[in-house]
Order: C-alpha cells, then sequence, then structure tokens
C-alpha cells in the first residue's frame, strides 16, 4: 500500500470520483489515498474460491456475493475486500456497500499486519458485521472472527469445515484451498492420496 504523496486530505466525493477513472485500485483512509499492489496467483485463487463457495451455496437466498472490485464504506473510509457477502441491500451506491455481513481478506506479507489489526477493528465498528475472515496464502489456516456478545476467534486447518452462522453456510477449508500451491496444501494432499 503506497502512501498518498500530496498527503493532502481528500474528501469522499473526490475520492469516489477519481476512483471512477483510475487505473489502479485506491483505498481511503483518514483523508489519506492508498494505491493497492497487484496480487499473487494465490492470492487471486483463494479468492476466488472464497466467493465461489459463498455464491453457489447462497443461490436462491438474498445475499450477494462480491470479490475485490466492490468497495466497503466504513465510517468514513473505503476500503477493497478480498471478499465480501450482503444480505441487506442498500441502494445508496453501485460502487460501495455500507453493511456486508461477512468479509474476507486474503493475508499477504505486504498486508499482514494491517489487516489483522488496523482493518480488523475498524471493519468490526460496521454494525452488520458478523465475520471477518483471513486467509493465510502461504500457509493452509483460516482465523474466522465472529460476533457473539463480544467479537471471537476461530482456526480452522485444512480437513476442517467452517460453519459460517451468519449464512448457515458449511464450507470445507480444503474447498479454499482448491488449486493453491503451497507447502501445507500439497503435504495434505499427499496425506488424502494414501
Amino acid at each position: 500500500m503506497n502512501a498518498n504523496f500530496a498527503n493532502k486530505p481528500i474528501s469522499e466525493q473526490d475520492y469516489l470520483r477519481g476512483e471512477l477513472l483510475a487505473d489502479t485500485k485506491h483505498e481511503l483512509i483518514d483523508g489519506q489515498v492508498y494505491a493497492m499492489a497487484g496480487a499473487s496467483e494465490n492470492h487471486n485463487l483463494l479468492s476466488i474460491n472464497a466467493v465461489s463457495e459463498f455464491r453457489s451455496q447462497l443461490r436462491g437466498m438474498p445475499c450477494r456475493s462480491y470479490m475485490a472490485d466492490m468497495k466497503v464504506k466504513v465510517g468514513r473510509d473505503f476500503y477493497y475486500p478480498d471478499v465480501m457477502v450482503v444480505c441487506q441491500q442498500d441502494n445508496e451506491s453501485q460502487y460501495y456497500k455500507n453493511a456486508p455481513v461477512i468479509i474476507v481478506e486474503v493475508l499477504s506479507k505486504s498486508t499482514r499486519r494491517f489487516d489483522q489489526t488496523n482493518k480488523r477493528l475498524r471493519y468490526q465498528q460496521i454494525p452488520s458485521l458478523e465475520e471477518y475472515v483471513l486467509i493465510e496464502q502461504d500457509k493452509g489456516e483460516v482465523v474466522v472472527f465472529s460476533r457473539q456478545n463480544y467479537w471471537q476467534s476461530a482456526y480452522y486447518y485444512l480437513g476442517d469445515d467452517i460453519t459460517f452462522i451468519s449464512l448457515g453456510v458449511t464450507v470445507r477449508v480444503e474447498d479454499i484451498y482448491y488449486q493453491v500451491d503451497n507447502e501445507d496444501v500439497l503435504e495434505f494432499l499427499q496425506r488424502k492420496s494414501a
């Protein structure tokens, strides 16, 4: 994530207008614009697999699954989650959503700390958000933060099933990691075929 070199705060309206014309995506955080870096093959596969699982299991329900190009508005900030599911449709904008039920971020070395701390704390302020999911791309691990009476976390690994209570959907961790090339996945597939 690269900082806005001008360091002048930008308004929401200017940011949204600029995103319509920009060649690359940017996030707006505390009035500053940050360019987003490209993603690896594993990152893309994990995002596609997650959104595909949600989309297929939510068919016939009012929930919609979005990937990468749909922004979420958190207060005055705008982020591009890797995946999000929205069940309460708002008519405010075609370009961002206000009320996701689930947000998924695929961790990379450059975004891990921000996604696990600052972004998690900001996302957890969204009243509609019930689950925040972090997927490791370099190993087979998924962390799900769920809103109960308070936010709690659970860890899932290859061979486990994850039940997303907010949607009534169960996803196998190995389906999230389908075609992903990392050491944990290769080892899991070897054990499974033996």
